[in-house]
Formats: structure tokens, C-alpha cells, sequence
């Protein structure tokens, strides 16, 4: 019988690409979620599933129990006010941190992070991110490991905060949101999860790593725009936008937010966030190449979620 793998954040996007990767790598695989999940993506797979979220003790307890490795990738990525990824982000990191200390066992603690977290000063989601990877080094007993991995944006089937750029493109406009000079990366969710599942069981303790493609510089705009034009096969008509419009759009989020029961993606922070003009990564902050490496590069990756968005019916 396989070690036992515990997960939070399992029913999200990158998380049941997650489940999958952990079972191929021989994990039993136990998760928290609300109620019993049913999704394509589970398919054939066989879990344990522990109902409840981050802010019950009771099954927190109960998913940690017994567990060779707890995988936090739980998470808020937008929110209507601050307090909310506070609440999630760290408050349930900090829950699920007493659980295992609790635990009779030792265990590794793989806290699925962002790169977001590197520049805490832009957004309560990123001060929420590091916040988070504070609580984790600071009160995690000393019997238990710890890793962090800070994936960067991730992209592909089921994704549904890159398709607006896809659709964009798709009638005659690529976007660019960011300045010429701009950098980002990216990387195929079918990668980050492979990074985070074979990194689980094979990293050095206490390690922190950026997960990446291959491209650990980051892409220009334009870069992106030509590899999404590229995937759907037309030539739009490239549109930059200001920064100033950027911001103008992030706060009318962020008053809608405050107005009504909209939880919109982009928010002045979120504005801040990708008008920050550097979020490539240093080549120091890989993990190991003997451990992992990516494997889809950006055009390939592009093509398969085009293919995919397409057989939806989502383009």
C-alpha cells in the first residue's frame, strides 16, 4: 500500500490536475473538500475525500491523520476585500499547521504558494501568499519538513481566467497589458502539477523553489501575443493598453466589488500585479534538474488549451 498523500485545495484548477499527478506517482490520495466531488478529471481515480474546508478543526484533524504528506493548495485568488484572503489564505494555513502539529506523526508540508508572494507589497493577495509561507516556517513543530513551491502564472484546459485573452485574440485583438520591457512567466498546469507531486516526495527539507517552464526568463507581451495568435491560426490587430486604463479598469473592479456581491478578477491590486513589470524568475530558484523539468513550452502549451477550449465549445 502506497504512502498516504492528504491535499487541500483538490477540487480547484490546478488541484485536480494535482490528485491525478499524485496518484501516478503512487501516492494514496486523501482530500478536503465539501462535499464528494464529481468532475471528469476524477475520473478512474480512487480517493479518500474527508468533507469539510479550512475553517473546521474537526476535519482538518481528520485529513491530516495518519499522512505522510499534506499538499496546501488551498487558496483565495480573488476576493471581494482583503479580510477574505486573510481569512483563507492565512487563517487556514495557520489551522491546517495546528492539525498537523497535533498529529501524532511526522509529515512533510508542501504549501503551494505563488510567485505573487515575492512582492507582497502589491496586492492582499500577495501579502496574504507570503503571510502564509510565514506562518508555515514560524510554528510548524520541528518534527514535521516543510517545502514551498511558488508556481507562477499557470495556464490550459479548465482554465478560465487566461480565456478572456484567448476569446479577445479570437475576434481580431491581442491585448498587452504589460509595458515592452515587461516579463512573465508561464507554465502548462499539466507541468506544475508534475513539478509539485514528483518535488512532494523527492526535494530537500526546508527547500523553496519557483516552478516555472523552461522559460525562466518570462515571455515578452508580444511574445504571448504571437504564440496565442499562433494557436488559433489569425493575425489580430495588437492592442496595448495603458497602464493608466489598466488601473482605471482595476478600480472600477475593486468599487464593484465593494457595491455589490461581484467578486470581479481584476481589481486595482489585481492592476498593480500585472503592471508589475518583472515577474521572471532567477534560475537559482529551480528546482534541482535531476528531480524535474518542464516539459511544454509555450507555443505547444497554447495549441493544446486552444484545442481543448475549441472541443468545449469555449472558443
Amino acid at each position: 500500500m502506497g504512502k498516504l498523500a492528504a491535499v487541500t485545495g483538490a477540487t480547484g484548477f490546478l488541484g485536480r490536475y494535482l490528485v491525478r499527478a499524485l496518484a501516478s506517482q503512487g501516492w494514496r490520495v486523501r482530500i478536503l473538500a465539501r462535499r464528494f466531488p464529481v468532475h471528469e478529471q476524477f475520473s478512474g481515480l480512487e480517493m479518500e475525500v474527508v468533507p469539510g474546508d479550512l475553517s473546521s478543526v474537526e476535519s482538518l484533524g481528520a485529513l491530516v491523520r495518519g499522512a505522510d504528506l499534506v499538499v496546501h493548495a488551498a487558496g483565495l485568488v480573488k476576493a471581494r476585500k482583503a479580510a477574505d484572503f486573510h481569512r483563507v489564505n492565512v487563517e487556514g494555513t495557520a489551522k491546517l499547521v495546528a492539525a498537523l502539529n497535533t498529529s501524532g506523526q511526522a509529515a512533510r508540508l508542501l504549501l503551494v504558494s505563488s510567485m505573487a508572494a515575492r512582492e507582497p507589497q502589491l496586492s492582499a493577495y500577495a501579502a496574504s501568499k507570503r503571510q502564509a509561507e510565514d506562518v508555515l516556517r514560524q510554528n510548524l513543530a520541528p518534527r514535521h519538513d516543510w517545502i514551498i513551491l511558488r508556481p507562477c502564472a499557470v495556464y490550459g484546459p479548465w482554465d478560465i481566467e487566461i480565456l478572456p485573452l484567448f476569446r479577445a485574440a479570437n475576434r481580431g485583438v491581442a491585448l498587452r497589458t504589460g509595458g515592452k520591457d515587461a516579463r512573465i512567466c508561464l507554465v502548462h498546469v499539466s507541468d506544475a502539477a508534475g513539478a509539485i507531486a514528483v518535488l512532494a516526495g523527492n526535494a530537500p527539507p526546508r527547500s523553496q523553489y519557483e516552478i516555472t517552464d523552461a522559460r525562466r526568463k518570462g515571455y515578452g507581451w508580444d511574445e504571448i501575443a504571437l504564440a496565442t495568435a499562433e494557436a488559433l491560426g489569425v493575425r489580430p490587430v495588437n492592442l496595448s493598453l495603458p497602464a493608466s486604463l489598466v488601473r482605471l479598469a482595476g478600480g472600477a473592479g475593486s468599487l464593484m466589488a465593494r457595491i455589490s456581491l461581484a467578486t470581479p478578477m481584476l481589481t486595482l491590486d489585481k492592476a498593480r500585479e500585472i503592471l508589475h513589470a518583472d515577474w521572471g524568475s532567477d534560475p537559482a530558484l529551480a528546482p534541482p534538474e535531476t528531480l524535474w523539468t518542464p516539459e511544454i513550452p509555450l507555443k505547444c502549451g497554447f495549441l493544446k488549451t486552444v484545442t481543448w477550449y475549441k472541443g468545449q465549445g469555449w472558443l
